[in-house]
């Protein structure tokens, strides 16, 4: 049923439908809500990608114990 994937007629027809849904006039402005929302999440991506590999590189100094707590 699905071997030769999609091909240029489905296309056309998911593109007739979003249309009739959406409306000629509301595309741009979905598009760019779309494309707003794309490149937030890229950036928090990138910017938890940051996060990790400054956290993993990052030397931790050794926790020094007091004389008080030794001897205890």
């Amino acid at each position: 049923m699905l071997r030769n994937g999609l091909e240029p007629w489905h296309l056309l027809i998911v593109a007739i439908v979003v249309i009739v849904l959406f409306g000629s006039k509301k595309l741009p402005d979905t598009a760019r809500a779309l494309g707003r929302s794309m490149r937030i999440l890229k950036s928090e991506a990138q910017a938890m990608k940051d996060e990790s590999a400054t956290a993993t590189t990052t030397p931790v100094a050794p926790v020094e114990t007091s004389a008080a707590a030794q001897s205890q």
